[in-house]
């Protein structure tokens, strides 16, 4: 179509342009994410093998994969508001050293007995606290128009997980058990020595002064934080019930070997991985509220599907990629709604909430995964349950979110 004579069609405005250097924060804090994320995870693999070399039960198996999720999931409270005040510069390096401690201790002691594995467990939750370090740490490097696809790309690193699923079942049939814990050890230490040397943190990033309790009190009052809690709980805690409980699912439910099903749950989590930072990008352009609305249906949707317990090919696996496509986006979006939303110093205050909040989504899910089971011999209920909570979440999305949004954005900023 021609123009009329003396207009012309303008470019959209790409925002203010983004340092180099900001881009290789984000790549080292995604990296950071990642290893420790892979530390975090090395008990979900083995829970199948763990099960039968020691004689627990479905409960006691879930629980072993559980307790590293609540420790990483509320240790992010005080790690979110102590980067606020430190800094990722000085977080990532320091949890990246103390997750080694129990790595080495699982490889070498802590896997003779149920006790042993639940106090290294405990203590390996530690590794999932650096997604409170990096959410802040990354927003103070990129403008509001790019922090969704930033957020998004540092989410990735949860692929962290994969890294475990794939490798961990492969070094222990080949080096022995400590094999993959050694190796994750040494991984971190180095990470450790690397970020403490490369790691800086934004130029003109704001320090809080207030006492770490008033800052929790006055995150625990922002609107945003419950909004953002409630939907990341869904979101990405039904991303890491799946990853941790799907080997056990896939074993128990379908025959599979551990092996076929560690890889299964590879794949789960890579595409989830890779759709984070599409939810992040698309929330950039469309708003967070869109792509929450969208990934919590097709939630509903693939769980219900699934709850027929239909053969796995290929109905099954189109469920599940449905729902790890859908969990990723929406993670990647909530935290674009945290960016849009929160005060710049409570960023990381929020997202220690948050996070903790997704977190202990994804604790219950397989304790009560594991307890149906036990009880019916039927994963049918629990995934009509997880149908069940999509759906209120996508209701709540679709009334209290988006009022809250169009009262605190301008209504330019949404157009943008």
């Amino acid at each position: 179509m021609l123009q009329p004579q003396g207009t012309s069609k303008r470019a959209p405005d790409p925002g203010p342009a983004v340092p180099g250097r900001a881009w290789l924060m984000l790549t080292l804090a995604t990296v950071g994410f990642a290893v420790n994320f892979w530390a975090w995870a090395l008990l979900s693999p083995l829970a199948p093998r763990l099960q039968d070399s020691l004689g627990l039960s479905s409960f006691q198996q879930s629980l072993l994969v559980a307790v590293p999720v609540i420790v990483g999931s509320l240790g992010r409270i005080p790690v979110g508001a102590l980067t606020d005040r430190f800094g990722g510069r000085t977080m990532f390096p320091l949890v990246s050293v103390a997750t080694v401690v129990p790595v080495l201790y699982l490889g070498l002691a802590g896997h003779s007995s149920f006790p042993a594995l639940l106090a290294g467990g405990f203590f390996l939750g530690i590794g999932g606290t650096a997604f409170a370090i990096g959410v802040p740490y990354v927003s103070a490097w990129f403008p509001p128009e790019r922090r969704g696809m930033a957020i998004g790309v540092f989410g990735a690193g949860m692929g962290g997980t994969a890294i475990s699923a794939l490798t961990t079942v492969k070094l222990v049939d080949a080096g022995g058990t400590a094999a993959p814990f050694l190796i994750t050890a040494a991984v971190l230490a180095v990470y450790a020595v690397v970020s403490a040397l490369v790691l800086r943190d934004a130029p003109g990033r704001t320090m809080p002064t207030e006492p770490l309790a008033r800052r929790l009190g006055a995150t625990f009052r922002l609107g945003v934080t419950w909004q953002a809690s409630a939907l990341y709980a869904v979101a990405f805690g039904g991303y890491v019930a799946f990853s941790v409980y799907l080997p056990t699912y896939l074993k128990t439910g379908y025959g599979l070997t551990q092996a076929d099903a560690a890889n299964r749950m590879a794949g789960f989590v890579l595409l989830a991985v890779a759709m984070r930072p599409v939810g992040g990008w698309l929330s950039d352009r469309v708003g967070p509220v869109r792509v929450l609305a969208g990934s919590l249906a097709l939630v509903v949707a693939g769980a219900l599907a699934q709850s027929f317990s239909p053969p796995l090919a290929p109905v099954g696996t189109i469920a599940f990629l449905v729902m790890a496509a859908a969990l990723g986006a929406g993670s990647g979006a909530v935290f674009a709604l945290v960016a849009l939303l929160a005060p710049a110093n409570k960023v990381g205050s929020v997202t220690g909430v948050v996070g903790a909040a997704g977190g202990l989504g994804g604790f219950l899910p397989p304790l009560v995964m594991g307890a149906l089971y036990g009880a019916y011999g039927s994963y049918a209920l629990g995934l009509v349950l997880l149908a069940l909570v999509a759906g209120a979440a996508l209701a709540y999305t679709l009334t209290g979110v988006r009022r809250g949004v169009e009262r605190r954005v301008p209504a330019t900023a949404r157009a943008r």
